[in-house]
């Protein structure tokens, strides 16, 4: 890995916050780190079309990964200590969810679908290229909830690496009241992370072909949706 990549692994500068904001940040940030730890050392992960995965890094890639933004938590756990690099956003939240998936070997770069934008993807782009696996929760940071955004196919398409659709499905979980309705795996609870066929965006797609292939994105998570769901029926009955 280059020199310049390893930046995004460190925390960031606190400097612009009061004394009172940098204090949550730091307790926050700790603390959702502790509870993730101690939840996924119970939790028993499956995995389904595993050899997805497999082919983007036989074949000398970088995978891309996409995920809702309510599975994140179990997703962190599993996708840890990769050098996987994700956007955070400059907001005030961002700030300690950052140093919470930092502790678990993910690199953050400042950028979102509208604030700085432009310079985050230029920043993974610069990072895939340095050797670096990236990640996104698709429809963060604020929704609308389960629609896909663009910016895996950018990335894949000035990358070469394709995109890995995944959707991380608990058996059992607690759903928060967040505009995401974030779901919290419960302690000892298989998880079961499917993966869908990787997405490959053409060097000089045009703009047609990229809303095509974030139709095709958004088509494939959609239907993981629906395979997790199956899955937890079953596991069930």
């Amino acid at each position: 890995m280059q020199s310049d990549s390893a930046i995004p692994f460190k925390f960031a500068s606190l400097g612009r916050y009061t004394f009172r904001e940098r204090l949550v940040i730091r307790i926050v940030g700790f603390l959702s780190y502790i509870a993730i730890r101690l939840i996924g050392m119970t939790v028993r992960f499956d995995v389904t079309n595993q050899a997805s995965e497999a082919a983007v890094t036989a074949a000398g890639k970088r995978p891309i990964y996409t995920v809702w933004h309510d599975r994140m938590i179990g997703g962190i756990y599993f996708l840890r200590d990769r050098g996987i690099l994700v956007l955070s956003s400059h907001s005030f939240d961002s700030e300690y969810t950052a140093r919470c998936i930092q502790r678990f070997g993910f690199g953050t770069v400042k950028g979102s679908s509208s604030k700085g934008a432009v310079a985050g993807l230029v920043a993974m782009i610069r990072a895939m290229r340095a050797g670096n696996p990236a990640a996104f929760t698709i429809d963060g940071p604020k929704g609308p909830r389960y629609v896909a955004k663009s910016g895996p196919v950018l990335l894949a398409k000035k990358t070469g690496n394709p995109i890995l659709p995944l959707v991380v499905e608990c058996e059992s979980f607690w759903k928060l009241k967040s505009w995401d309705r974030l779901m919290v795996p419960k302690p000892f609870t298989r998880v079961n992370i499917i993966f869908a066929k990787p997405i490959f965006v053409d060097p000089d797609a045009t703009e047609s072909q990229i809303e095509s292939k974030r139709e095709e994105l958004q088509a494939s998570l959609d239907s993981l949706v629906k395979c997790g769901a199956e899955w937890r029926r079953a596991r069930s009955t």
